[in-house]
């Protein structure tokens, strides 16, 4: 079984003014709490508050952060169909 420790997420929030932003983590709870109290990305802080909306659990950091990437470079539709695809 794969311990907690070794489990990267790439996740999506949707923000309050409807942006999405795409980010990894170790501990899903924490971020996303860190983003919610305005700790998060500078990103997030002004943007508050967020929901996440999609998540995806990776191997490692690297997949995780290649993950990311890709997802970044997703138009904005198919992160949307991600999402509506994923509830």
């Amino acid at each position: 079984m794969e311990s907690k420790a070794n489990r990267w997420y790439v996740y999506i929030l949707r923000c309050s003014d409807g942006t999405l932003y795409i980010g990894i983590t170790n501990d899903l709870d924490k971020r996303i709490k860190a983003h919610s109290e305005g700790h998060g990305a500078r990103y997030t802080r002004s943007r508050r508050p967020v929901v996440l909306v999609y998540r995806e659990t990776e191997e490692s950091r690297s997949v995780a952060t290649i993950r990311e990437a890709a997802i970044k470079r997703m138009s904005r539709k198919r992160k949307e169909e991600m999402i509506f695809m994923a509830t």
